[in-house]
């Protein structure tokens, strides 16, 4: 799942020819460019939006794959919502706001109007909610941000619950984040490693727990958070024990697992771009992210396949292991079908 820029859909771009082939599995889009600052990356406006996504679908239905691409957002609410009053959506209230309120009528009815809103774009992926809990107010990936429902894990879980339950129920694939829980973290891994062993705690696992057992999720994504009581030396998002270990072995699940986006700096200066993915599907994550906001490769897409299919050649990944994502990718699609 790869970031790109453009309001419109230019059929000549890597981008369009990547999804025209059948090599990509989804894209990611943005209201703001992350490396220039400037508005409209890909969302000025509602109609400009469907035009777009329509381009977009239209495209890969072409393609040898049908129309399997999914189009995702962050439309978490406050700060993080892509679609905005900037180009011409309502207002969204945070996630701290709807804690605050604790009110599950109110919550249901914010979740309702982003899936109808989301859906109407057609977009089918949200990349939230944030079960993170807010136990370090200060943390500037999070807390600062009003990211997070609450401290309380109750909360978190009745919350996420009411979000998930009509966002998922609407047709929209739902990603909760980010596991295995950062919200005591003091740094963001948009500026660097963020090592949260000495901060984290169990409790942070609560919410992920509660709300993975009760199969609403359509999928979870991994932090790069490094934690040395669960790995030591490697991020979640690039760590065996934690992502085939807790998440798909202690906590049972066997469904899609998203990575945070590989370019960042958490993970690109630590172990470099091609050991990241190579990492990453050892792992056992099943969506490779790469947003194109902190650095901008037209040819991602190329790149990956190629340093993919290079890892296969060389024995280090098994294509057996690269089945088991497609699969709970094909799951996903069969959910709404």
């Amino acid at each position: 799942m790869v970031g790109f820029r453009g309001t419109e859909l230019d059929p000549a771009t890597p981008i369009a020819r990547a999804i025209a082939a059948g090599e990509l599995g989804g894209v990611i889009l943005f209201d703001r460019d992350g490396l220039t600052g400037t508005t409209g990356r890909n969302i000025t406006s509602p109609d400009q939006l469907v035009a777009l996504t329509s381009a977009l679908r239209d495209t890969a239905l072409a393609g040898p794959t049908g129309p399997e691409l999914l189009i995702a957002v962050d439309q978490e609410g406050g700060q993080v919502a892509r679609l905005n009053q900037s180009n011409g959506y309502p207002a969204m209230v945070s996630q701290a706001d709807l804690g605050a309120a604790d009110d599950l009528d109110r919550t249901t009815d914010v979740a309702t109007l982003t899936a109808i809103t989301l859906l109407g774009a057609g977009i089918d992926v949200n990349l939230a909610p944030v079960v993170d809990l807010n136990l370090n107010p200060s943390n500037p990936a999070i807390g600062a941000l009003d990211r997070s429902f609450s401290a309380d894990p109750d909360v978190v879980v009745a919350q996420a619950t009411a979000l998930l339950e009509a966002q998922q129920g609407a047709g929209i694939h739902c990603v909760v984040k980010h596991f295995p829980g950062e919200g005591s973290a003091t740094g963001s891994t948009d500026d660097g490693v963020v090592d949260v062993t000495t901060t984290w705690t169990d409790v942070e696992l609560d919410p992920f727990r509660a709300l993975l057992a009760t199969r609403l999720p359509a999928g979870v994504m991994v932090g790069h958070i490094r934690n040395d009581r669960l790995d030591p030396g490697r991020p979640a998002s690039l760590s065996v024990p934690t992502v085939t270990g807790l998440l798909r072995g202690d906590l049972g699940w066997d469904r899609l697992v998203v990575s945070d986006d590989l370019q960042a700096p958490a993970i690109t200066r630590a172990f470099g771009p091609d050991e990241a993915v190579a990492l990453a599907i050892e792992a056992g994550v099943d969506l490779l992210l790469f947003a194109n906001q902190q650095v901008y490769d037209e040819a991602i897409v190329e790149h990956v396949i190629g340093t993919v299919v290079g890892l296969v050649e060389a024995g280090r990944i098994r294509e057996t292991r690269l089945d088991e994502s497609v699969a709970r990718i094909e799951a996903l699609f069969a959910t709404v079908e």
